[in-house]
């Protein structure tokens, strides 16, 4: 129980660091201004679907990391803060400095390492890899709204 509260104040600290560098997106003009995917949900599913991601990748790593292993947990903190600043990096990249190109590749390489926690949690941990699975949805989703606008916004982010 301790590790996942850990965790949990660890991703929710990356979604509140997130957001200050995303600031009130109904008021950035830079934003709106975009050509946004059909698809885009409305403002509140963001926050909902984060919400869900972080507490279930905090029940995930609270339960795929044993400090019993010898050198596998260290390996997993390292890829974890690697998680955490690509997961904060991206809204820096792209919602501070509207670089919308880098951006896409930011979570491009967020995605990638989702997709291997998820991947070595069913390898690896069994069952616990399905805790993954709104992680790695989730960012499928973001991964598409971001490359959809880096396709019809290129004056914008180039």
């Amino acid at each position: 129980m301790k590790k996942f509260i850990v965790f949990l104040i660890l991703n929710f600290l990356a979604l509140g660091i997130g957001s200050y560098f995303i600031g009130n997106i109904q008021t950035d003009a830079w934003y709106n201004g975009l050509a946004k995917a059909p698809w885009t949900p409305p403002g509140w599913v963001f926050g909902a679907a984060w919400t869900v991601v972080m507490i279930t990748f905090s029940i995930f790593l609270s339960k795929a990391i044993d400090p019993r292993e010898a050198v596998k947990p260290l390996a997993i903190y390292i890829l974890y803060g690697i998680q955490f600043l690509l997961n904060v990096g991206w809204n820096l990249v792209f919602f501070k400095h509207h670089m919308i190109l880098i951006g896409m590749a930011v979570i491009f390489f967020l995605t990638a390492l989702v997709m291997w926690f998820t991947w070595w949690g069913f390898w690896a941990k069994g069952k616990v890899g399905i805790y993954m699975l709104p992680y790695l949805v989730w960012l499928l989703i973001a991964t598409s709204l971001n490359v959809y606008i880096v396709f019809h916004n290129t004056a914008v982010g180039l």
